[in-house]
């Protein structure tokens, strides 16, 4: 960890930057207190593929047709 002050972050920025890119944490200090850190972004994750599991799954073509009245009153009852 490295700590600078406030006029040398101003004037080093580039280096601190590439410092914190890099994986160093660069705290800036004003009158020789902790003001703020500077660290590296975390990377986005790679986005998954469209149609990863193309044709691997089937639903089954009476997947949106109504419950039974039995099975809907299962769900409502108040024991």
């Amino acid at each position: 960890m490295k700590q600078v002050n406030i006029y040398e972050a101003k004037t080093q920025l580039s280096k601190l930057v590439e410092a914190a890119a890099a994986g160093e944490e660069v705290i800036i200090a004003r009158a020789g207190k902790p003001a703020a850190r500077l660290v590296a972004l975390q990377r986005p994750a790679d986005k998954r593929p469209i149609g990863l599991l193309d044709g691997q799954l089937r639903i089954p073509e009476d997947f949106n047709t109504a419950l039974p009245d039995d099975l809907l009153a299962a769900f409502y009852h108040q024991g």
